[in-house]
């Protein structure tokens, strides 16, 4: 069922409490430096404010762990932000009680008021009734536009959604779970998928969830260790998540009865050690087994092959974590590949988690991919086949 939109609500004099995600990373002086997170919600304050809405921004900011932290104050977003909608932002030094409330009264049609920390209070994760209502005596309507925290069932997101007749999507977040619904329920076929990262236990339910959905089912990273010692195959020292092992037969076991397509690298670059200067080589996954005191680092020219023409066949394909240790440049090369494959093959293509995402940002593709996932965890949760609390407790249209 679609979700209430923005685009439902009469925003005129109204004043709108919108949930975004300005969870931005700051240097050691507090520098802003990745405003990505601000910018994708722009659109969606641009309209609200282009039809004279009352602007009341809310977000989290690091761990403060419920206690006030200058270094993790939201300040610093309030005049980026101002920057780039090219109109004043006012700041509130806190996020309920009787100053922040006069702020908001006071706020005229076309203006904005960016609450500080929601995380400075315990009561945000708690979900707390109380502070839920608060937050929600500031404001007429309610937008969520954070779906970076649509799988955490906090006082912003959920309690005081309660306190409103109708809640609502912005559009980054109706732009989220339409490309994601539209992956896991109706893709335009072939759909592949294609799951990296270092542990089986991260994505164990993702994979689940999508191997009767998929076409084909790409493996990578070091997780793919695991599956490879459930064959019983020599890993070398690569990492395999021994307590996951016997899991990962069972689903290779059921992918090969349901006749699923779940493909696991076919050679790997490895080397010694875990470090650039490191001298490597490439080994058959079977044929030549990783040698006793080798790591496997990377997947291997064969299998980029292979990924990247299953790749270029496809219509729909699905990215969520790297190839191998993305993290060190000589065993980058497989996950590079898979972004530069993504960005030509013709179809719709979505990318999460941070790995593959600054893949595509060291790629030089970002601009190539259709849809980039704005939450790790809640896109993992969503792709899981789980229920997001944040998404929940919005209003069906």
């Amino acid at each position: 069922m679609p979700k209430l939109s923005i685009r439902d609500l009469d925003l005129e004099g109204k004043r709108v409490f919108v949930r975004v995600d300005f969870n931005v990373p700051l240097s050691d002086t507090v520098e802003i430096t990745d405003d990505t997170r601000i910018r994708q919600t722009l659109p969606t304050l641009d309209y609200a404010l282009g039809r004279g809405a009352r602007l009341i921004l809310a977000s989290h900011l690091g761990r403060p762990k419920g206690k006030p932290n200058p270094k993790m104050s939201l300040s610093p977003v309030a005049v980026r932000l101002g920057k780039l909608l090219n109109r004043p932002v006012a700041f509130a030094s806190d996020c309920v009680g009787p100053a922040v409330k006069q702020s908001a009264e006071g706020l005229r049609n076309g203006e904005l008021l960016l609450l500080d920390n929601l995380r400075f209070h315990p009561e945000e994760e708690a979900n707390d009734p109380e502070f839920s209502r608060q937050l929600a005596s500031l404001a007429d309507l309610y937008v969520n536009d954070a779906f970076g925290s649509a799988h955490r069932a906090h006082a912003s997101t959920v309690g005081m959604t309660g306190f409103f007749p109708q809640a609502a999507t912005g559009f980054l977040m109706e732009k989220e779970l339409n490309y994601l619904t539209q992956a896991t329920s109706n893709p335009e076929r072939p759909f592949v998928a294609l799951l990296g990262g270092a542990k089986v236990s991260d994505k164990i339910e993702v994979i689940e969830n999508l191997l009767p959905v998929v076409d084909a089912l790409l493996i990578g990273g070091a997780m793919a260790y695991t599956f490879l010692r459930a064959l019983r195959l020599p890993t070398g020292r690569s990492l395999v998540e021994e307590e996951k092992v016997e899991l990962a037969r069972r689903v290779l076991v059921e992918a090969k009865q349901r006749k699923y397509r779940m493909q696991l690298p076919m050679d790997h670059l490895v080397a010694q050690k875990l470090d650039a200067s490191a001298s490597t080589r490439v080994v058959d996954g079977t044929a030549t087994p990783i040698p006793a005191d080798f790591f496997g680092v990377d997947i291997g020219p064969e299998t980029v092959q292979l990924y990247a023409d299953e790749i270029a066949k496809a219509k729909t394909v699905l990215w969520n974590g790297p190839m191998g240790v993305f993290e060190i440049k000589p065993f980058a090369q497989g996950t590079l590949a898979v972004a530069k494959a993504l960005a030509t093959f013709g179809g719709t293509s979505i990318v999460g988690g941070g790995d593959s995402i600054a893949a595509l940002a060291a790629a030089g593709v970002a601009d190539k991919i259709t849809h980039i996932c704005t939450g790790g965890g809640a896109s993992l949760e969503f792709l899981a086949g789980k229920k997001l609390p944040g998404v929940e407790a919005l209003s069906d249209q």
